[in-house]
């Protein structure tokens, strides 16, 4: 072995942990970053930019190539887990960085239907679906990267939770671009190009993130597997083979933080306007429940280190099955601070505390020889089945019900999901301490 193999095997440096964790952070923010200004933009804007139907239904149909975006996840995960097996972590998180970066720009770039007529809604498909690709790399092999690098710390915990960071940080980073651009135009200037800005700036990111990646290295792990000679040739497939109740477990967990996302989130928000709040009060009070849930990241990674990660994420799930249907009470009062301190709670407590111990969870789960793929294929599968699906149902409940009775359904539903995850994490083994070179 040359001095270049033994430098990078060596174990690595809180230094050399510290510059991984922060360049996965990139990616990962601008995938919450659009997933916020999107979706407030294809409920907005594309219904009247790029179909040529009336209402509701160029409502639907943009929402419905939002929708398409996450839905395409698990093939992204597919494609970008094999190449962070094969050929590495960073080489993986790379390229989905330029095809995230590219497609922003395209979708930003994209004339509207007067403009270019039945071609401008066939674009924006193909460049989101080009998009939801890409971030179907980003989470499990981003926590891949980073706790490999730091298998022998004893804040590994802490560690894996940087790739979370980047969910605050990236909401506080859209509510505010929001916020600010709206502020600087009318509303018809805003319509006409102010949308457009959103995705120039994920655009400008990706260029940032990519220069940071690309002066880092690989994890010590995935090197020494390299150096072993051990690296599959097909990993996605392999992990599909050999652990396929793993990849349920994991993501059964996930999917309830995943609906407790949407549901706090983006049916949230939705339906604080519904009830009367003001779509700047809605946008405010993500703002605050945001800046919490990073908090609470930092204090459940530090707990799951100390403690245990079951624990920590147990104790989400208990949370969000008993608030599941006050949450909503307390947003029907119509008070600011009541539906502030519902947000904190079911948005910024319950995902933020549960997320300071799920990339590590995931990353734990696998062996290295497929741990990326194995990380990704759980993690997207839960953001379809339960941030995906989380939404849809809701609307059906609220549209077949109304909105003065909906909320106790849909309260339901959230705590079948609760269910899901306990009975899902009492039957998955700890792995706090394991040895991560298996």
């Amino acid at each position: 072995m040359n001095n270049h193999d033994v430098t990078l095997t060596a174990e690595p440096s809180v230094k050399q942990i510290s510059r991984i964790a922060f360049a996965s952070i990139v990616g990962s923010v601008i995938e919450q970053y659009d997933f916020l200004v999107t979706g407030i933009i294809a409920a907005t804007v594309w219904g009247d930019v790029f179909f040529k139907v009336p209402g509701l239904a160029a409502v639907a149909a943009a929402i419905g190539i939002y929708g398409i975006g996450i839905m395409i996840r698990p093939l992204g995960a597919y494609i970008f887990g094999n190449i962070a097996d094969r050929r590495g972590r960073k080489d993986a998180l790379v390229y989905a960085l330029v095809l995230m970066g590219v497609s922003s720009l395209f979708i930003g770039l994209t004339p509207s239907y007067n403009s270019i007529g039945i071609a401008a809604p066939v674009m924006l498909i193909i460049f989101r679906l080009a998009q939801g690709i890409s971030f179907g790399a980003e989470f499990g092999t981003a926590s891949t990267w980073v706790v490999e690098q730091a298998a022998k710390s004893k804040r590994r915990a802490f560690w894996g939770a940087w790739v979370g960071f980047a969910i605050p940080i990236g909401l506080l980073l859209g509510f505010g671009s929001v916020i600010f651009v709206k502020s600087l135009m009318t509303p018809a200037a805003f319509m006409d190009y102010g949308w457009r800005i959103f995705f120039f700036i994920g655009f400008v990111v990706a260029i940032v993130g990519l220069v940071i990646r690309l002066r880092t290295e690989d994890s010590f792990l995935f090197e020494r597997l390299k150096n072993k000679s051990d690296v599959l040739d097909y990993p996605a497939n392999r992990v599909w083979r050999e652990m396929p109740l793993r990849i349920l477990r994991t993501s059964l967990v996930n999917a309830m933080f995943s609906g407790a996302f949407f549901l706090c989130f983006v049916f949230g928000t939705g339906y604080m306007k519904a009830v009367g709040f003001t779509a700047l009060q809605a946008e405010t009070i993500g703002l605050i429940a945001a800046a919490f849930m990073l908090v609470f990241m930092i204090i459940g990674s530090l707990l799951a280190d100390i403690l245990n990660r079951r624990t920590v994420l147990l104790t989400s799930a208990i949370v969000f099955l008993v608030f599941a249907i006050p949450y909503f009470y307390m947003i029907n009062t119509h008070n600011f601070w009541l539906a502030t301190l519902a947000e904190i709670i079911g948005f910024g407590f319950v995902f933020g505390f549960g997320y300071g111990a799920i990339p590590t969870f995931y990353t734990e789960s696998f062996p290295t020889r497929y741990r990326a793929s194995g990380a990704s294929a759980g993690y997207q599968m839960s953001q379809v089945y339960g941030g995906g699906l989380v939404p849809i149902l809701a609307g059906v409940i609220l549209h077949a019900v109304g909105i003065h009775h909906a909320f106790i359904y849909i309260g339901l539903l959230v705590m079948a999901y609760a269910l899901m995850a306990i009975v899902a994490i009492l039957y998955t083994p700890e792995t706090k301490g394991i040895d991560l070179e298996f």
